[in-house]
C-alpha cells in the first residue's frame, strides 16, 4: 500500500464521517463519526538509546459505536496515519559522534473499547493492526559499525494499547495514548564496545505516546451539571 493510496483511502472516510455527521440525518444514529489529530512522541525499544525523541503525527477518522444500558461502554475503530521511528544525535568526538534517524509511516487500524463515566472521562484497552507505508534510515558511518540488522524491517505491526480520554468542551476530547508492540519489528546485533564486553542480540519494538484532540461530530452535547457548594437540604 503506497502512501498516495493511502490518503485516497483517508479521504474517502473523511467523506463518509460528515456524510453521517450532517444535521438532518438520522437523530438516533447510534454509530458516531470522529475525526483525531495530534502527535507521536516514539522510540524504538532494542536500539540501545532512550528517550522520546522521534516526534511524528496521528491523525484519521474514527467510528464508535456506544453500548449497554446507559451507552457508557463503547466500541471503537480507526484508521489512522501514524509516524513512528527514532531520532539519536550525540557525541562530541568526530570519531564517535553518532546521527540517526528512523523514520516508520504507518497505515493503522486500532480497535478499541471504552468505559465512559458522567460522559465526562473514558478509559479503554484495546489492539492494532499497522502496515508499513513508508520507511527511511538515515546514519553516519559509525552508527553502520555500531549495528548488524539481522532481517529486514516488519512490513506489518502488532500492538497494545491503553487509552485516556477527558471531554474538555462540547464534542472535544482530549487523548493521552500509550502503544507498544506485541511482536519484535526486527533483529539487530549490536557491536558496542563502550556498553558491552561482546556482541549483544537485542529485538526491537515501537514504544509510542500519542497526545490528540479528537472531535466528535455527531455526539450530544453535555449538559451542564449543577454545582452545590452549600448544600442544606
Amino acid at each position: 500500500m503506497t502512501r498516495s493510496n493511502y490518503i485516497f483511502l483517508l479521504f474517502i472516510s473523511l467523506l463518509f464521517i460528515a456524510g453521517i455527521s450532517f444535521p438532518g440525518q438520522i437523530r438516533a444514529q447510534r454509530i458516531l463519526g470522529a475525526l483525531s489529530v495530534g502527535a507521536n512522541l516514539t522510540q524504538v525499544d532494542g536500539d540501545d538509546f532512550y528517550g522520546f525523541h522521534k516526534v511524528g503525527l496521528n491523525v484519521g477518522p474514527m467510528i464508535i459505536v456506544p453500548f449497554g444500558k446507559n451507552k457508557n461502554w463503547s466500541v471503537s475503530m480507526e484508521l489512522l496515519y501514524s509516524q513512528k521511528g527514532s531520532y539519536h544525535k550525540g557525541g562530541q568526538d568526530s570519531l564517535y559522534s553518532y546521527t540517526f534517524r528512523l523514520e516508520q509511516d504507518y497505515a493503522e487500524v486500532p480497535l478499541l473499547i471504552h468505559y465512559t463515566d458522567k460522559k465526562l472521562i473514558s478509559g479503554g484497552v484495546g489492539f492494532s493492526y499497522g502496515r508499513l507505508v513508508n520507511y527511511k534510515e538515515t546514519r553516519n558511518k559509525f552508527y553502520d559499525t555500531l549495528y548488524q540488522y539481522q532481517n529486514d524491517l516488519s512490513k506489518q505491526e502488532f500492538s497494545v494499547i491503553a487509552d485516556m480520554q477527558i471531554r474538555i468542551w462540547s464534542k472535544l476530547w482530549v487523548d493521552l495514548r500509550y502503544q507498544y508492540s506485541m511482536v519484535s519489528n526486527r533483529k539487530v546485533v549490536i557491536d558496542n564496545p563502550f556498553v558491552y564486553s561482546t556482541p549483544k542480540t537485542r529485538d526491537q519494538y515501537n514504544n509510542v505516546i500519542s497526545l490528540r484532540v479528537t472531535w466528535v461530530f455527531n455526539q450530544a452535547k453535555i449538559e451542564k451539571l449543577p454545582v452545590r457548594l452549600n448544600n442544606v437540604e
